[in-house]
């Protein structure tokens, strides 16, 4: 174990027979398919967007950009683009694409288009993901994340292999989103034959045509960009208020699921929470209440849905409960919009969500929660009305409503728009204050980036990209810290460490934390056999080393770890490992010198520093803000260290800094003497 414990412990057929059972299982398998391809084939004749398919194609004909408004559901995400393949735009052996902005979206869209053409996943088509690639030669229809789209424009600019881009979920507005659409309008100038398709549910229209039209002139028969707007196959929705606003919203979302359970006819259930911690709080609360329910009466199943859940978790929620059991699903909201889950009939709405945001005074990252816009409200209602009539039960006040802002606010206008600006820059773009982007960023917020990039060593006094240091950040698919990390083990020699501790980051549940009793107990003495007092990052090394020796899921059960998340862990590790050899970053271990990988962490994370404050509270080194240590660290119960480093900060009544690293302060005079100097960092 690298690092100091944290506590001390004292008959054969003939062949005439195999050829008749194979052809025997053949055509039986040959009706099977039949029959399920036109079930599948009827299935999307009945979706609302099947009528409009001739429309769009022939509008992408005629105009070089769509926007396509549509609710969630009525198949834009999954139809238009083999309405595409079967008009003959993939033909000459060019792609049609289609970004998600988070990868379960991508993921489980393009298992379920491959499901419809009756291929095989990767051939037809195919997804990819960061440190996933499930794509072929022969793949016409290929699903990505946002992030990816924009890396493979360093190589390859005007995106010459593929015909068509499909924008998914661009209300969202995320950071990749804005930018992206920002370069496409470039794109669309040079390459007079590629399209692009605009998709939301809830968007200003009017603005993004706007934005895409390159007709300066009244013409309207000019123009390049149209709208087209596709009736939603929706029931009547009744809403309901709560007279008072609650105290508890977790609580209060699960008595509501009771009550409903108790009072309401058949129909599953979808609540929407703010995070994993009070999804899996809800979760369980609901599972020791339908122990409780007498065998007579319909029986409660409650199942959570977020980004983070393993990908077999994240299935069940699509499959159909057993007729005397109701479905209750808990989910973040990425159920929102970027899934859609069959038979909910009834939805409970708390009124917040976690978002990121960005503040420049201190430099920091923070995932805040905040009440949701009336847009999201009316996303989320929309959900309940998708099979028949359904309720929307809102625990927050009518008055609250009313109170909402219209639209969340772009999060480009609310980022950190440092990793955004190294893939501009990357791109050749080297004015980014006169880049034209949708919604237009805070200066102060560019500035911002702009200190943290030279901070890095990743652009240079003129602003231009660095070379190695710079070229290389933008190629590694991490944030600018941690990229700088990676490139800092190569140089220090500890690479093969890092890059187990950054794929272990990239997982967010490694550890089973059950919610009470003896299990929790259990659970928390297991976690402490991996603990060290150097902090989380190195007990995260500790736990996949141990894992490495073992690779057993009863190990894993039995040391209240997640074995899927840590199988997941090895094939990111192994495409970092490819990364390192693509970036020609030597592939070195310290050998359990601890002091060199901690200096190698500082390296890339000095600009989260923080101080122990005389007060008994964290206080950033810039911007002076007060923080507090998660609970789920592994240094909130012992004697607090003077000097930490932070991965990211969570708001929720209080500041608190999660994945934690105890460093030396004159570290940071050392390896980033730029940035820090000793007046700065004494604490007194």
């Amino acid at each position: 174990m690298i690092g100091k414990p944290r506590f001390k412990r004292p008959g054969e057929n003939s062949w005439q027979e195999d050829k008749a059972d194979i052809d025997a299982h053949s055509s039986t398998q040959f009706v099977y398919n039949a029959h399920h391809s036109l079930a599948i084939e009827l299935q999307r004749q009945r979706l609302p967007i099947f009528k409009n398919r001739n429309h769009i194609i022939y509008l992408l004909e005629k105009y070089q950009t769509l926007v396509l408004i549509g609710e969630t559901g009525c198949g834009k995400s999954t139809q238009v683009p083999q309405y595409l393949v079967e008009a003959g735009w993939a033909s000459d052996g060019k792609c049609i694409v289609i970004t998600e902005p988070r990868r379960v979206a991508a993921t489980s869209l393009a298992s379920r288009v491959a499901d419809e053409r009756n291929s095989i996943l990767g051939t037809d088509v195919g997804y990819t993901i960061r440190f996933d690639d499930c794509t072929g030669s022969m793949t016409k229809i290929k699903y990505m994340t946002e992030g990816i789209l924009l890396r493979e424009m360093m190589g390859d600019p005007l995106l010459t292999n593929y015909c068509v881009i499909i924008l998914d979920e661009v209300h969202e507005r995320t950071l990749l989103t804005d930018i992206i659409m920002g370069l496409l309008k470039k794109v669309l100038r040079k390459r007079r034959n590629m399209r692009v398709v605009v998709s939301s549910a809830t968007v200003d229209a009017e603005q993004l045509r706007d934005f895409f039209n390159t007709n300066t002139t009244k013409d309207s028969s000019k123009d390049t960009a149209t709208i087209l707007t596709i009736e939603g196959r929706t029931f009547p929705v009744d809403v309901f208020y709560v007279r008072e606003p609650v105290a508890d919203y977790v609580k209060a979302v699960v008595e509501t699921c009771l009550r409903l359970h108790e009072q309401e006819e058949s129909g599953d259930v979808l609540c929407f929470l703010t995070g994993m911690e009070e999804v899996d709080r809800a979760v369980s609360l609901l599972s020791e209440h339908a122990k409780l329910i007498k065998e007579e009466k319909q029986k409660l199943l409650a199942l959570p849905m977020y980004g983070s859940l393993p990908n077999a978790e994240q299935l069940k929620v699509f499959w159909r409960a057993a007729k005397d059991t109701r479905k209750i699903i808990v989910a973040t909201n990425i159920a929102e919009t970027s899934v859609t889950i069959p038979n909910i009939v009834y939805v409970i709405d708390s009124g917040f969500a976690k978002i990121p945001w960005f503040e420049v005074e201190t430099q920091t990252n923070s995932l805040i929660v905040a009440p949701i816009s009336k847009a999201s409200a009316e996303q989320r209602a929309g959900r309940a009305g998708r099979v028949r009539s359904g309720k929307v039960y809102r625990l927050y006040t009518e008055e609250a409503y009313e109170s909402l802002v219209d639209v969340t606010p772009p999060q480009m206008q609310r980022s950190d728009l440092a990793p955004a600006i190294l893939q501009l820059k990357a791109l050749g773009i080297d004015n980014v204050l006169r880049f034209n982007f949708p919604s237009s960023p805070p200066s102060k917020n560019l500035l911002s980036g702009l200190e943290l990039l030279y901070a890095l060593g990743a652009i240079d006094d003129n602003g231009e990209l660095t070379n190695p240091v710079g070229m290389k950040m933008a190629e590694i698919p991490l944030e600018p810290v941690f990229a700088k990390c990676l490139i800092a083990s190569g140089e220090i020699g500890c690479s093969e460490e890092m890059t187990t501790i950054l794929a272990m980051l990239q997982v967010q549940n490694v550890f089973v934390r059950p919610a009470g009793g003896q299990a929790a107990l259990k659970a928390r003495v297991a976690h402490r056999k991996f603990e060290v007092e150097e902090g989380d990052l190195i007990t995260l090394l500790n736990v996949y080393t141990a894992y490495e020796k073992n690779r057993t899921s009863v190990w894993c059960q039995k040391n209240f770890l997640n074995s899927k998340a840590l199988q997941r862990v090895t094939e990111i590790r192994t495409q970092m490992r490819r990364l390192l050899r693509k970036l020609e970053i030597e592939a070195m271990s310290c050998n359990g010198d601890v002091q060199q990988l901690l200096k190698c962490i500082t390296a890339g994370l000095f600009p989260n520093a923080a101080y122990l404050h005389y007060t008994g509270v964290y206080r950033t080194v810039r911007g002076s803000r007060d923080l507090y240590i998660h609970s789920n660290s592994c240094l909130y119960t012992v004697p607090q260290p003077q000097w930490v480093l932070f991965c990211e900060i969570l708001q929720t009544n209080k500041t608190y800094m999660r994945e934690l690293t105890v460093i030396r302060p004159e570290w940071l005079e050392q390896l980033a003497p730029h940035f820090y100097e000793r007046a700065a960092i004494d604490p007194i």
